[in-house]
């Protein structure tokens, strides 16, 4: 039993070849998950995470009713895109990608390290151009230059500016790190802001066997998955490397999210989720308390 559990944490599905126009990029001291992911970065996405975007897009919504507005123009679908996603809970990540293929996006998911050193799970969210983030390591700059990489092959970048599930009381998005900030002035793209409410009523916070009663309790209530992506964010005034430019950005882009947000949250009160989980911390602070994005962000 023992041999077949090393060969599951073992198994991972075959890496393209690294290009020699980013081989240069890998060092004798870097992990050896680096030049895998370069070279999935680097490569068209993997047909068989095109298959799943295309053909089991309508799984989420068999735990809630999915509904997508917002769209990118189709120019852009070609080219290299980095989206903002503010994150509310586990089950999120299955509805932004449903959510996102249905209007032509195949996105790469930045992920924490936990996730992509997970048995079978983390070897395919690999090779489907999950881009490893280890915060607080000496190797937390890889996942700036395998996303750099992405976007100069035309892919479609999706991050969490939060970090983590947002844990401010009234459930607005925080106003998160600079990394997305930093990758976006650095690659000189805009970011495009998908604001997103309702995934959160399917897996509670916790990691106990009351995730499988909340996911049964959405079976059942069919609550509404709701995605918006929003306008583009451009920073054509801001430079990489100035003093206070990257902190702007991730005020913009907080902004944006949160804007795109209060129509999705109609109806509930600003100060108060309608759903609340007792096993959320509420320790975070909202970038904007109540949805009230001011006018003048700079």
């Amino acid at each position: 039993m023992s041999a077949w559990r090393e060969r599951i944490r073992a198994w991972r599905p075959r890496t393209p070849p690294l290009p020699a126009d980013v081989a240069h990029l890998v060092g004798p001291d870097d992990p050896e998950w680096f030049a895998r992911e370069l070279a999935i970065a680097a490569s068209p996405p993997w047909w068989f995470w095109r298959f799943l975007l295309r053909w089991l897009a309508w799984l989420p919504g068999i735990f809630g009713r999915m509904q997508v507005t917002g769209s990118i123009p189709e120019k852009w679908l070609d080219g290299p895109l980095l989206l903002a996603v503010n994150h509310i809970g586990d089950y999120d990540t299955f509805v932004v990608a449903a959510a996102l293929s249905k209007v032509g996006v195949t996105p790469r998911f930045m992920a924490t390290g936990g996730i992509m050193r997970a048995p079978v799970a983390g070897p395919l969210l690999e090779r489907a151009g999950g881009i490893r983030v280890d915060r607080g390591t000496d190797v937390a700059a890889h996942a700036l230059r395998v996303t750099q990489v992405a976007l100069a092959h035309d892919g479609h970048v999706v991050a969490y500016p939060e970090g983590r599930v947002g844990l401010a009381p009234d459930g607005w998005p925080e106003r998160g790190r600079t990394g997305l900030a930093r990758m976006a002035l650095a690659a000189d793209v805009p970011v495009i802001p998908v604001s997103q409410w309702g995934a959160h009523e399917v897996l509670q916070y916790a990691n106990d066997w009351g995730k499988l009663r909340t996911l049964v309790r959405a079976f059942w209530r069919q609550p509404a998955l709701k995605v918006h992506i929003g306008p583009p964010v451009f920073f054509e005034d801001l430079q990489p490397g100035r003093v206070g430019d990257a902190n702007r950005a991730r005020v913009r882009i907080a902004a944006a999210i949160t804007r795109g947000l209060a129509p999705l949250r109609a109806g509930e009160p600003a100060e108060c989720p309608r759903f609340l989980d007792p096993t959320r911390p509420t320790t975070g602070a909202a970038a904007f308390p109540g949805g009230v994005v001011p006018e003048n962000i700079p």
